[in-house]
């Protein structure tokens, strides 16, 4: 069956663990062009798919460190151009033969990059760029056959090529670099050098999935949904809709941790506003009673992943008197997948997603992931595409785990009461202020914490509310909202006296990195 990488030319980007790396991803698809995200340790005999190019990306490693992640050798034997930012500029060069060691001085900030010879990588953009440097080691000796082609004032070799191959290195970031030429770096690349159809765009994507799927299902497989209300699943619910009409059945699982009053509000949204077929299965005794006293969010994570797969399962086998279920579909994204892998291996892994990290090993069903390898901008273009009315393309991510990962501590009826009337609060206020469209996620996070405060001229001694908002393009990075105090005081104001068991609010001011977008 068809991978995306086989219907497109395509990319392939080596990981050594920057913190960087998935925006290299963005900028390459930024110009149409489509690339894929691995793990530096990936044998280029395990790629699956010729690439038209390959990029290796930064590291927080040296590569003269005892257990600095090298690259396969094979990847210098694969025909193709390549490109090495910062440290993928030093393991190319060590690769080959050369010197890399610790610079005499750090640079780190903004630099100007001086181009000094003439190359197809640095074409148009003119004689000086501003670059975003970030280092503490250097090439201090070109392997035969590798020339300078740019430099700063502390970094002699900030730009190098291979004088017969398409081999290019560069020590700054072109993908957050200062100046809009400097991210065209990525674009002369893999669309001059490699030779790249710039033909990745949500049009042309529509067609070969829904095409995709077909083949995958054949005339007569039948595939079950899971459905929250989110722009994900509801994107991909509607495009499997698209590809085998009523042979698609949505399930949403009520599992006792969705906000308040969602499994009417997306009853109504994916059957009269989408005409998606779907039925909502109240499972919530069986999700709170398996949640009962668990306060790691792994374990939540992993039980509600679980415990989705035995209910769609069921779900799946009333429905095989119409017809054998085979396929569970499920809305999986780009930076799932990206958090959830680590060329150091899940020892490494900031956390696990339900969609690619919580099913049973024992599944009976087989996965279709129609988004896997979106990021959440490219999901919106494709829902508008698809005829989404904007309220759905525009609403809110929320995580399969619900709220009981916005739970900290244990998971009850009573707490998940608090935080849902909370949570309703807090996005009222901010459709009220005309704002919502301005955030991409917001939020509130019921902490395990108890708080000293006046209510009714009495003590009180209650809990805690943080709310949470921030913007971002894809969800690999953010920055926390800046709300207009005004705004902020009447969500408080509204919370501490409408919510029983509130006496506090907090807001949350972290930007990812450091901090992830959910607490948990």
């Amino acid at each position: 069956m068809a991978e995306i990488h086989d219907q497109f030319d395509t990319i392939l980007i080596l990981d050594f663990g920057s913190q960087y790396s998935h925006l290299i991803t963005r900028r390459c698809r930024e110009h149409n062009v489509y690339a894929e995200l691995m793990p530096c340790t990936t044998k280029m005999s395990e790629v699956g798919f010729k690439p038209k190019g390959i990029i290796l990306s930064g590291s927080p490693y040296s590569v003269y460190d005892k257990d600095a992640p090298r690259v396969d050798p094979a990847v210098f034997e694969q025909g193709v151009p390549i490109l090495g930012i910062c440290y993928g500029l030093q393991e190319m060069i060590s690769s080959m033969g050369g010197t890399v060691s610790k610079a005499a001085h750090r640079e780190y900030g903004f630099a100007k990059l001086n181009i000094s010879k003439p190359s197809p990588l640095f074409d148009g953009l003119g004689d000086e760029l501003d670059v975003w440097m970030s280092h503490t080691d250097q090439v201090h000796g070109l392997p035969e056959g590798f020339h300078v082609i740019a430099s700063t004032s502390t970094a002699p070799f900030a730009g190098v090529s291979h004088d017969s191959k398409p081999w290019y290195g560069i020590q700054f970031h072109p993908e957050v670099t200062h100046s809009e030429r400097g991210k065209e770096v990525i674009g002369r690349f893999i669309v001059d050098i490699c030779g790249s159809h710039k033909s990745w765009t949500m049009e042309e994507f529509i067609g070969k999935e829904i095409a995709r799927i077909r083949a995958l299902c054949g005339d007569t497989g039948r595939v079950i949904g899971a459905v929250s209300g989110g722009v994900d699943s509801t994107v991909a619910a509607k495009l499997m809709h698209e590809a085998i009409g009523d042979r698609f059945h949505a399930i949403m699982v009520d599992n006792g941790v969705l906000r308040m009053d969602e499994g009417a509000q997306v009853l109504k949204m994916l059957r009269e506003d989408l005409g998606v077929n779907l039925t909502v299965v109240d499972a919530s005794d069986l999700f709170l009673g398996r949640l009962e006293g668990i306060e790691d969010p792994e374990q939540k994570r992993k039980i509600i992943g679980n415990t989705f797969i035995n209910v769609f399962e069921d779900e799946a086998h009333k429905l095989e008197k119409d017809g054998k279920v085979e396929w569970l579909l499920q809305g999986t994204l780009y930076p799932d997948v990206i958090e959830s892998i680590s060329f150091k291996g899940p020892s490494a892994t900031i956390k696990t997603h339900h969609n690619v990290g919580g099913l049973l090993a024992d599944m009976k069903l087989k996965l279709i992931e129609p988004l896997r390898e979106l990021f959440k901008d490219e999901v919106r273009a494709l829902g508008r595409l698809l005829g989404i009315p904007h309220h759905l393309v525009q609403r809110h991510p929320f995580p399969g785990p619900g709220l009981a990962i916005r739970i900290l501590g244990p998971v009850t009826r009573a707490q998940v009461a608090i935080l849902q009337h909370a949570d309703k609060i807090y996005l009222e206020e901010i459709h009220a202020a005309g704002i919502y469209d301005q955030i991409s996620q917001a939020f509130a996070v019921l902490l395990p914490v108890r708080a000293v405060g006046v209510q009714g001229d009495a003590r009180t001694y209650e809990q805690v509310i943080a709310l949470r908002a921030v913007q971002s393009e894809d969800f690999m990075t953010a920055d926390w909202y800046v709300f207009e105090p005004k705004v902020l005081r009447k969500i408080s104001s509204r919370i501490t006296n409408e919510v029983e068991g509130i006496n506090r609010v907090v807001y949350d001011v972290s930007s990812k990195p450091p901090a992830t977008v959910e607490w948990l």
